[in-house]
Parts: structure tokens; sequence; C-alpha cells
């Protein structure tokens, strides 16, 4: 667990343009086999994260594979 100055319980850091935007992820670069989903975090400050919402129901980190928009 850590400790960042822009997540509390009320403050959130900045989200991008990705937040809300369907998405098609691939693992260890396989663009055969993609599934599509949903980004549900973007920010852009400190912690520089990304979440999405995979179709089949599992969340991913942006930097546990690769994705880009549909």
């Amino acid at each position: 667990m850590g400790v960042e100055k822009n997540v509390s319980a009320s403050k959130f850091p900045k989200q991008g343009a990705h937040l809300g935007r369907r998405v098609k992820v691939c693992f260890k670069y396989n663009l055969g086999n993609t599934i599509p989903g949903l980004c549900v975090r973007d920010d852009l400050d400190s912690p520089f994260v990304s979440i999405f919402h995979l179709d089949d129901g599992r969340y991913v980190l942006g930097t546990e594979c690769q994705y880009a928009l549909e």
C-alpha cells in the first residue's frame, strides 16, 4: 500500500480523455487476441494510473497490458 497526495476519500487525480471510452486490450502484444472493455480510470496527474474494465468482467491496469481506443 502507498500514500498519494492526489488520492483521498474526497479527492482524485484529474482524469484524461480516455475515461469512459471503449478500448481494445491485448496482452504480450498479441494483437490477434484482443478483449474489448471500458476505461474506468485515466489519471493525468500522479499516480498516473489507467484501469480498464474488460467485457469478461476482469479489471486490469494499463501497466499490465497494451490497449487502443476502439
